[in-house]
């Protein structure tokens, strides 16, 4: 006896059960995602709000902190400029090659973010010197 038995319509079992549930897929899965962002929504602003805030703090104050921070961290943390000891050259690079990867600067502001980073992530800048916890002071 064949496991693909054909049922009134012509159809096989399986195609009939494959039908059925995919039906059943359909309208539990849109529910299920409802319920998971509504229920993860809160943690996700929390946690972002936190990062907007580190972030704001730890670039240098400047006409051009508040736009640098809305377009550089809206991709990556505030600390991976930090780190960085560009000249102005490397930082227009810097600047186009985000521009073309989606960071949104106005073209009226690029030459003045570019000088913003420039002079204060230049090369001649002491090192990047990363904030320590209460813990790692006290181990020193």
């Amino acid at each position: 006896m064949s496991l693909d038995r054909v049922s009134k319509r012509g159809e096989s079992i399986s195609a009939n059960v494959l039908r059925h549930w995919s039906k059943v897929v359909a309208y539990i899965l849109p529910s299920a995602a409802l319920l998971a962002l509504v229920l993860l929504l809160p943690f996700a602003t929390q946690a972002q709000k936190a990062t907007v805030a580190n972030t704001t703090e730890s670039l240098p104050a400047g006409p051009m902190q508040g736009k640098a921070t809305t377009a550089c961290t809206e991709c990556h943390e505030a600390r991976i400029i930090l780190q960085q000891r560009l000249s102005k050259a490397a930082w227009t690079k810097e600047v186009d090659k985000m521009v073309k990867w989606g960071a949104v600067v106005d073209v009226a502001d690029r030459d003045a973010l570019i000088d913003y980073l420039s002079s204060n992530f230049s090369p001649d800048k002491s090192s990047y010197d990363p904030p320590t916890s209460t813990r790692q002071k006290a181990r020193r």
